[in-house]
């Protein structure tokens, strides 16, 4: 069992290394209808993740409260919610194409809050690998082997523009393509570590599992609503952008069902 959790922890870093990979193949930055594109599919990805491998096992779990089966699953999102908003306000971090930094004012250099950005997002995807390995390993949770596979894929398949949106303008900045590699698949080592340590507590998280779960979705969305869907609109053609989000949201909605 440890060595499947193992490596489910491990594909979505795995996808993150892959994009950023793509720097040392590709001489031009990418186009940014082609960022545009990618981030929307990151965001299908992550809202259907959220919904079919977090909230629905979430409130399944807690189908013993009948009409009240939502109230664990609602708490736990919210939760989750304002937590990214509290590390949204005490990072310092700049957002992909933004001019001003957010968070605490910082004499980071552009670049390093660039990544502290997309770091910043890898955080709930950590969590919610960390939380469906740490259900499939108590056994109380409504998820299978198949379902946690789905979503650890899942993600690994929107860190791969990720990284490739980050280690690409990292080499534009003036960095070596290879610097710009590792900064770029360093930013997603905080979702293995973040994975990790929710499954090894997972015998005290057992019984809040249903927040915990929730709690990955709230954080999840927030990354989407807040940050994914207003750069996959930006400009001209956004419409590439809804596209590509519902082919990430189609997809993961597939491998979960197909998988699960």
């Amino acid at each position: 069992m440890w060595i499947k959790v193992i490596e489910g922890i491990a594909i979505p870093f795995a996808g993150t290394a892959l994009g950023s990979a793509c720097v040392l193949f590709m001489k031009n930055q990418l186009n940014r209808s082609v960022q545009r594109a990618l981030t929307g599919f990151a965001g299908g990805v992550m809202v259907a993740a959220s919904i079919w491998s977090l909230l629905i096992p979430a409130m399944n779990q807690s189908s013993d409260k009948g009409r009240l089966a939502f109230l664990p699953a609602f708490a736990g999102f919210w939760i989750g919610i304002l937590f990214l908003l509290l590390l949204d306000r005490v990072i310092p971090h700049l957002h992909m194409n933004a001019e001003k930094a957010e968070g605490p004012r910082s004499k980071a250099k552009k670049t390093t809050m660039m990544v502290l950005a997309v770091t910043l997002h890898n955080i709930p995807e950590g969590m919610a690998v960390g939380a469906v390995f740490a259900g499939l390993i108590s056994g109380t949770a409504e998820i299978t082997a198949g379902g946690a596979l789905a979503l650890s894929i899942g993600i690994a398949i929107q860190n791969f523009p990720e990284g490739a949106i980050i280690s690409m303008p990292l080499h534009a900045e003036g960095k070596t393509k290879a610097k710009a590699f590792l900064d770029g698949a360093l930013s997603g080592a905080v979702e293995p570590a973040g994975a990790l340590l929710t499954v090894l507590f997972a015998g005290i998280f057992v019984p809040a599992m249903p927040y915990l779960l929730s709690f990955a979705a709230g954080a999840m969305i927030y990354v989407v609503v807040e940050e994914l869907i207003p750069e996959a609109s930006e400009g001209e053609h956004s419409n590439v952008g809804v596209l590509t989000f519902a082919m990430g949201f189609t997809l993961m909605m597939a491998l979960d069902v197909a998988l699960g």
